[in-house]
């Protein structure tokens, strides 16, 4: 017979070694502090600092995670969690891995039909057969340029002439070995968060910049959020139904916020997942889900109790 939740010993992994670590820290600390709250046993755990294989030796039943990028989120700490036998919130293995990478996402979607973004995808090894001229015949101007597997929005640029291609296309290489060039998306962008099998309400993001980047996601208090989001009910509707299809074919589970774009013909273009959602006093995902009266302490038990068995 299992222990009730509240008698398990509940590791909440934060910190961790990505270029993330400092967005997850505070993540962790709101996490850790909610279930400390409800009266759980939970404990911060920092992989950086500790061996994350010796928890089930040092009694740990249950893993929170809620560490963001790469070693966090792409499936490694999930296989890690899997083989010492501790059940974990969130994505497993597989989905948590393709997720990570932005291109693999998007031609899954587009493999079943879903809408994405039309792009060209460049390798360090195909670099030097770069031709700006027919990028830019192909998919117009303004063009998005971002490595393919780096989170936080690092390493983007919005390219605006021909000539700026080749430069953005190097930064985004520094960052990683695939970067992809992407139609400018020019309508709104949402963001939707899934808990379980529900979708919650969609958040609409404003930018203060040109687009949505590090400074206006963690820094600036002059990125607007508006939930509701400001859409007819058939297109609330239909942005239900996409995520819900698109959250599912990639196999997520238990909690995920997925990114969506409207092009200039107000039609949505899927554009990431996030698998372990921000959870500090600028995330959406918490300010999606207290719409539908869920206190962040409910929503932090809610994630926990959909971890898997």
């Amino acid at each position: 017979m299992e222990k009730a939740l509240k008698q398990q010993k509940i590791a909440v992994l934060l910190g961790g070694s990505s270029a993330e670590r400092e967005v997850s820290l505070v993540s962790g600390q709101a996490v850790l502090q909610a279930l400390l709250n409800q009266g759980f046993d939970a404990y911060p755990i920092d992989p950086k600092e500790y061996p994350v294989e010796r928890l089930k030796t040092q009694g740990f039943d249950r893993a929170f995670n809620i560490l963001h990028g790469r070693g966090g989120e792409d499936g490694v700490i999930q296989g890690v969690l899997e083989q010492i036998g501790i059940p974990y919130t969130g994505c497993g293995v597989m989905a948590s891995a393709l997720t990570m990478d932005k291109m693999r996402t998007k031609m899954l979607w587009k493999a079943f039909g879903l809408p994405v973004a039309e792009m060209e995808i460049v390798t360090k090894a195909t670099r030097s057969q770069l031709n700006p001229h027919l990028v830019v015949e192909r998919l117009g101007l303004p063009l998005m340029v971002k490595p393919s597997l780096e989170g936080s929005s690092v390493g983007l640029t919005k390219v605006k002439t021909v000539e700026q291609l080749a430069d953005a296309v190097d930064l985004a290489l520094s960052h990683d070995d695939t970067i992809l060039i992407e139609e400018w998306l020019s309508g709104d962008e949402f963001t939707v968060p899934v808990l379980g099998d529900e979708v919650l309400p969609a958040v609409r993001i404003v930018p203060e910049g040109e687009f949505y980047d590090y400074e206006a996601k963690y820094i600036s208090d002059n990125t607007q959020y508006f939930c509701p989001a400001g859409l007819s009910t058939e297109k609330e509707q239909e942005l239900k139904e996409l995520v819900k299809r698109a959250y599912d074919i990639v196999g997520c589970r238990g909690w995920s916020r997925i990114d969506v774009m409207m092009d200039g013909q107000n039609q949505f273009r899927l554009v990431e997942v996030n698998t372990n959602p921000g959870m500090t006093s600028h995330s959406l995902f918490p300010k999606s889900a207290a719409t539908l009266g869920y206190s962040f302490e409910q929503l932090v038990v809610r994630i926990l109790e959909l971890s898997a068995k």
